[in-house]
C-alpha cells in the first residue's frame, strides 16, 4: 500500500506538502538505518506500513483532545517519550505542523537521527530531549508512548509530564491495564485500523 492510499483510508487531509516530507523522512531513516541499526524494518513497503501509517492512525484520536489546546490560542503541546528513531513524533510533527511535539530519546545514535532529520526536514514545531524521561521537567498537554513499556512503568516514569497519557498497543493489554498503580485510570480504549496491516492495534487514554 502506498502512503497517498493509506492517508485516504484514514480520511487523513494533510497540510500542502507533508506527504512529500514523510516520504523523505522515511528515506532520511533508511538511509541512516545502513550504519545505525534505527529500525528492524527494511522494507520500504512494510516501512510506510509500520512506520508512517501506523503513527498516524492516532492522530484522528490526539486531533479531538488537542480541540481544547485549539480554543486556548496555543498550540497543542504533546511529549513522544522513548521515541527511537522519531516515531510517531516526527511523523505526528509533520502531519500537524501547528503542534508542538517534543520528542524524548535516550539512545545518543537515536536522537541524533532525529536531530538531522528535524534540520533537513526544517520542522520549527519540533524539539529532542536526549535522556531519561523520568529526568525531564515540563507540562505537557498530553504525553504519548509506543510500544514504549508497561503501563504500570509508562505511568511512573512519565506521569510527572501530564495528567493524560496515551499509550500505543497492539492487543488490548488487560493485565496491564488491572496493574494501574493507585491515582490513575483508563478512561478510553481506542481501537485503530491501521491500512495494510494485518495485526491488532489500540490507542489507550489514560488520566490521574
Amino acid at each position: 500500500m502506498t502512503l497517498a492510499e493509506g492517508i485516504a483510508v484514514l480520511g487523513l487531509e494533510l497540510p500542502a506538502g507533508a506527504e512529500g516530507k514523510l516520504l523523505a523522512y522515511l528515506a532520511l531513516l533508511a538511509k541512516w538505518n545502513k550504519v545505525y541499526n534505527l529500525t528492524a524494518i527494511r522494507d520500504p513497503g512494510e516501512m510506510v506500513t509500520h512506520h508512517l501509517l501506523d503513527s498516524l492512525a492516532v492522530l484522528p484520536v490526539l486531533a479531538r483532545a488537542a480541540q481544547d489546546s485549539a480554543l486556548a490560542g496555543r498550540p497543542y503541546r504533546l511529549a513522544d517519550i522513548g521515541s527511537g528513531a522519531g516515531l510517531p513524533g516526527l511523523v505526528l510533527a509533520i502531519a500537524r505542523p501547528d503542534w508542538s511535539i517534543t520528542s524524548v530519546e535516550s539512545v545518543e545514535k537515536k536522537a541524533a537521527f532525529q536531530q538531522q532529520a528535524r534540520i533537513e526536514l526544517n520542522l520549527t514545531n519540533v524539539s529532542i530531549y536526549s535522556g531519561r524521561v523520568e529526568d525531564m521537567v515540563g507540562d505537557f498537554d498530553g504525553v504519548l508512548a509506543r510500544a514504549f513499556a508497561s503501563l504500570s512503568d509508562f505511568v511512573c516514569l512519565a506521569g510527572h509530564l501530564s495528567r493524560r497519557l496515551w499509550a500505543m498497543k497492539g492487543a488490548y493489554p488487560a493485565d496491564e491495564v488491572a496493574a494501574l498503580p493507585a491515582g490513575w485510570k483508563m478512561v478510553a480504549c481506542h481501537d485503530l485500523d491501521v491500512p495494510g496491516l494485518q495485526a491488532a492495534r489500540c490507542l489507550l487514554e489514560l488520566e490521574r
